[in-house]
């Protein structure tokens, strides 16, 4: 039997332009190398996710919950054990109670700095949802309240200058994988390899911590496996699937995870206590099924990139470029245009398409904020959403994708979104 075409629907339904559709099947058919090497990247990871489940021989009782204190968690430890060996460091701690990646990103800095140290990134400002626990926004209770002290040197900065900030031997190094808000590109591997070796030649005592959000399973390697001290990241983001319901995780060497695990509970209980009564299943299952949605997302974004290049729209990274993390930023130039491409993408969602996103406060970011994106698990990432501050130059980050089939569809209507706005010369 004959596959029908997609066109109908779209066209009939959606109202989308038969030029978009047309438009959309030529950028596909350039990115074939792309996605040829995004496949190869897929099955990559894919046997090193099943060679950790294999390795640590994940059962059926490491699925299910624990009630109470959760002591002697069977899934919350090998849980753990699953995620250091697929991020390449000695310990992980994996738990529905990080309340999002900033939680978990906090409680690293929490868990390892004191009154006095020196808290330094090397690429530029921190995530915006940051700020307020570093104390560089108003927020009660941040580090900076604690005698933490912060500075900062730009991802383009010339090597004297990141060799001046290291001369005062920071008890901390952060590097943020991800671009966030910022208009500079996301670290590269290579990038990240080489600030975490200058660091350990310069500073062999300080900690170097990676903000991992949005790059899980983009590349084969992890920073762990680069010589990270500690990892961080969401589980509604890349590493859970899009299966996980919460939760954050925290890799690295054995004594510092533990410390981060007492932030977390409570100093001498750590990583044994935190009953988990929905289980493990969701959270391993989405690191399992991980590699082929990160796979799905990649490709989505290429033809992103590939599609709204070709209607005049400037786009990082570019189609064919190789990608460090699963975002694709669309510089749109206007309000209007910002509006109309959210508004697709929300028509596009599988919950909630009969929303309209609108700017507004979002709690950790100083400035308005328009988010589009019905997904199953609310705010998760690695399902598709847009989202980005209204403001000039009203630059739209798009990411996720459960399939990549979905983002095809999404960005035609998104598209066409714009086209009827007027905003397509």
């Amino acid at each position: 039997m004959d596959v029908p075409e997609l066109s109908p629907i779209l066209s009939d339904y959606y109202q989308v332009s038969p030029g978009l559709l047309g438009l959309a099947e030529q950028v596909e058919r350039g990115l074939g190398e792309v996605f040829a090497r995004i496949d190869r990247l897929t099955r990559v990871n894919q046997a090193r996710v099943m060679r950790a489940f294999s390795r640590h021989q994940v059962a059926t009782g490491h699925l299910v919950g624990s009630t109470g204190y959760g002591y002697h968690d069977l899934g919350r430890e090998k849980s753990g054990r699953v995620f250091a060996d697929v991020f390449g460091t000695e310990a992980a701690l994996v738990s529905p109670h990080f309340l999002s990646g900033t939680h978990a990103l906090s409680a690293c800095l929490w868990g390892v700095l004191r009154p006095g140290d020196t808290l330094l990134s090397l690429t530029g400002a921190p995530y915006g949802t940051l700020e307020g626990v570093i104390g560089l926004r108003a927020a009660g209770g941040s580090l900076a309240e604690f005698g933490v002290k912060y500075r900062q040197v730009e991802l383009d900065a010339p090597a004297s200058a990141v060799e001046e900030a290291l001369y005062e031997t920071p008890r901390l190094v952060y590097l943020q994988r991800s671009s966030g808000y910022s208009h500079r590109p996301p670290l590269t591997l290579g990038e990240l390899g080489r600030l975490i070796a200058r660091v350990r030649v310069t500073c062999p005592g300080t900690i170097i911590m990676v903000d991992n959000c949005y790059g899980e399973l983009v590349q084969a390697v992890e920073p762990g496996h680069l010589g990270a001290h500690l990892v961080a990241g969401s589980l509604i983001k890349n590493p859970g699937g899009g299966l996980a319901d919460g939760g954050g995780y925290v890799a690295g060497s054995t004594a510092l995870v533990e410390a981060v695990a007492e932030k977390l509970s409570a100093p001498g209980q750590g990583s044994r206590v935190g009953a988990a009564p929905g289980g493990y299943r969701g959270i391993l299952q989405g690191l399992f099924v991980s590699p082929g949605v990160v796979g799905g997302a990649l490709k989505g974004a290429a033809l992103a990139a590939g599609l709204f290049g070709a209607l005049g729209f400037a786009t990082s990274p570019g189609p064919l470029d190789e990608r460090s993390d699963i975002i694709q930023a669309i510089h749109l130039q206007s309000a209007k245009a910002m509006r109309a491409f959210c508004r697709g993408i929300q028509k596009a969602s599988p919950v909630d398409a009969q929303a309209t996103p609108i700017p507004s406060e979002v709690p950790g970011y100083g400035h308005p904020v328009i988010m589009a994106g019905g997904t199953f698990v609310q705010g998760a990432s690695i399902e598709l959403s847009a989202d980005g501050p209204f403001a000039e130059p009203f630059t739209v980050y798009l990411q996720g994708g459960l399939t990549y089939h979905h983002v095809y569809c999404a960005v035609l209507i998104a598209a066409n979104e714009l086209l009827l706005a007027g905003c397509l010369g």
